[in-house]
């Protein structure tokens, strides 16, 4: 599969909302439990900042993945932390969607002057987990049941990049 990435815009919102639902109702790759609207992520697009870049992976015409980076916090000490997401669509997981978005997710962040780059992980994620590992991203610790999803308590590895 042939993949290309590039920023998203307006008329990707509901095909991130899409992914991201896949991953809301059927997995643990985020703790969202409520599915997300089109109008909603429309609304999320639009608040991005430069500096919070929210990129899609396209394969054969149609968006296949997403990824963004977030604020870690909204104190001005870690405007140079961002935390990193990427979602991919469940028909295109295991064809190098991930790790495409992923690369140019890092280029971006070097781009717009980011220094840390942390990553909240479910420590079932086998995949996330491999994903991160595979650019770098070394284990900061494990917050022990600190989600609850699907009825049960979940720890998350937090894992982090120095660009």
């Amino acid at each position: 599969m042939e993949v290309t990435t590039r920023e998203a815009g307006m008329a990707d919102a509901a095909a991130i909302a899409d992914i991201y639902n896949q991953a809301v109702l059927h997995s643990t790759a985020t703790f969202d439990t409520q599915p997300r609207s089109t109008e909603e992520r429309e609304g999320w697009l639009t608040c991005r900042g430069t500096a919070h870049p929210v990129l899609v992976a396209e394969a054969d015409g149609r968006v296949v993945g997403w990824a963004s980076l977030s604020p870690w916090s909204d104190r001005p000490a870690y405007a140079r932390t961002a935390e990193v997401s990427v979602y991919v669509d469940e028909s295109a997981r295991g064809s190098g969607v991930g790790a495409a978005l992923m690369a140019a997710l890092l280029e971006r962040a070097r781009d717009v002057g980011v220094h840390a780059l942390l990553a909240r992980v479910c420590t079932e994620n086998d995949v996330s987990l491999r994903l991160s590992e595979r650019f770098g991203f070394g284990h900061v610790g494990v917050m022990r049941e600190v989600g609850e999803k699907f009825g049960r308590l979940l720890d998350v590895a937090v894992l982090e990049l120095l660009l």
